[in-house]
């Protein structure tokens, strides 16, 4: 189902991309980021933190040899993009995004800008996370991924817009239909390491309008159930594979994992 434009309304991509700098946004989006980031100082550093766990496990799973994958809640274009980490490693990897903020899709060109030496094929669809028929069932899914092979499927910063039983469903249904050694990739909203402040973030959101669902580790943890779960496990985004070493006293309210099925 595709979602109609509103400007005056804020979307969870354009907040993200105001976050974090962008210029994709609107004065909704903006009202809305600076009211959760006065609600919550961890906001924007989970943010940025959520960004570059993106980059580090994309860049992971195309060290492992995956290459076709299916990023599920795109977002607007912030360099990198998936599709340039995983071809500046595999130059042939495929990449078929979806989001369901027609903004997105305006801007699809930017994002869909080719990797220089890059011959993997890339596609866009507008589409909504929680209607994985649709997805699969599109000639940019079906044209471009081979779903008779391992397909790595990323989640990022979604399913915090998800609430509880469609976040089971879907992620149930997409799991279902991948072939044996494929990958998921999730991160979302976890409140432990600084419980108060995600909670006066979600609140924030709430007065804007927009729904946002914390989940304990557990729960983020049943959602992968019966999948490989890689090491370092289910952590802040943060502590995912870190490049650099990590500030003990920063707090980020994103977790991740990467999982791969039997």
């Amino acid at each position: 189902m595709s979602a109609t434009l509103d400007t005056g309304i804020p979307h969870a991509a354009r907040i993200y991309n105001y976050v974090l700098g962008g210029k994709d946004n609107f004065q909704a989006d903006r009202d809305a980021g600076d009211a959760m980031m006065a609600a919550g100082p961890l906001l924007a550093p989970s943010m940025r933190a959520n960004r570059k766990f993106m980059t580090r496990v994309g860049r992971h799973l195309a060290e492992q040899g995956f290459t076709q994958y299916l990023d599920l809640g795109t977002g607007l274009p912030l360099s990198p993009n998936l599709h340039e980490t995983v071809q500046q490693i595999i130059p042939a990897a495929d990449v078929v995004y979806v989001d369901n903020d027609p903004l997105v899709l305006t801007h699809a060109r930017a994002l869909l800008r080719e990797v220089p030496g890059a011959t993997g094929r890339l596609g866009y669809i507008e589409a909504d996370l929680r209607e994985p028929d649709s997805i699969f069932s599109d000639d940019s899914v079906t044209g471009v991924l081979d779903l008779s092979r391992p397909l790595a499927v990323t989640i990022i910063a979604m399913l915090q817009l998800v609430g509880d039983e469609d976040a089971r469903r879907v992620v149930a249904d997409i799991l279902a239909r991948l072939a044996p050694g494929s990958a998921l990739v999730i991160s979302t909203v976890v409140p432990d390491q600084d419980p108060a402040g995600v909670e006066q973030i979600i609140s924030a959101a709430a007065r804007t309008g927009l729904t946002l669902h914390a989940r304990t580790p557990g729960q983020v943890l049943a959602l992968m159930d019966g999948l490989r779960i890689a090491d370092p496990g289910l952590v802040p985004v943060h502590r995912w594979r870190p490049d650099e070493p990590v500030d003990p006293d920063v707090r980020i309210g994103m977790y991740g994992a990467l999982g791969i099925k039997p």
